[in-house]
Formats: structure tokens, sequence, C-alpha cells
């Protein structure tokens, strides 16, 4: 099967690893992007780690889950998003103020939107975790 949108099949098998309350869960293929999310994830607490294993193909990454995710998911299309705008767009994939992480990609790096808010930059929404 080929595969259209590897972050949104990666957000996905993590959910439904943490609705069927898994510890783990193996996401394949890997890559620098969904890496990149998952460090946030981690750094935010929703996580509790994860590592690269190379299978000789596109790489597989071990996921350690901890229970707090509630609802994790990629943003189709990637909307481009100026720093002004970013409120509006907590609004529309997070169900309260302070409660969860917007992940832009950035001209400085892969960061939550509340990074993004400090950097002063806006930049492509990828996904969503509360």
């Amino acid at each position: 099967m080929a595969r259209q949108n590897t972050i949104a099949d990666g957000m996905s098998a993590l959910k439904n690893a943490a609705d069927g309350g898994k510890p783990s869960v193996i996401i394949e293929p890997a890559g620098k992007l969904l890496g990149a999310m998952f460090r946030i994830m981690q750094d935010s607490g929703y996580i509790t780690g994860f590592e690269y294993l190379d299978d000789g193909r596109g790489g597989q990454f071990l996921v350690q889950l901890n229970g707090r995710i509630n609802r994790c998911g990629a943003i189709s299309p990637r909307y481009n998003v100026p720093l002004a705008d970013l409120e509006y767009w907590e609004t529309q994939f997070l169900p309260g103020k302070n409660f969860g992480v917007l992940i832009l990609s950035t001209s400085k790096g892969v960061m939550t939107h509340e990074q993004a808010r400090k950097e002063g930059v806006g930049g492509l929404l990828l996904g969503y975790v509360y």
C-alpha cells in the first residue's frame, strides 16, 4: 500500500494505540518531521519517549506511551499560519485555553504554538495533541 501522508498515518497509529491502552507502538516509516513532532510530544509530557529503529527500509519509531494522549492528529492541508492568526487555529483544533499543543514547522524549526508565539514566528500547521 502506498502511503500518502506519513504524518497522518503516524498520528493515527499513535492515537489508536493510546485508545487501546497499549504501553508502546511501532510507527513506520520514520521521518525527520515525525521525529521532531515526537520530540515535542515528549517535551510536553504526552509520550514517555521514542527511539529510531533501523529496519533496512524506511526505518521505524518505537514510541513509549504514558496514557496522557486524549486525542492527536495531523492537520491536512498544512495551513500557513501567520503569528496573528495563531489564536484562531488554537480554537479550531484544541478543546480549551492552555490545554494541548499545536505543532508547527517554522523557519526556526519545528515547535509548539506557544514557542512560536515567544519567538514571534508563524509557520505551517502540522498537527495537534491534547
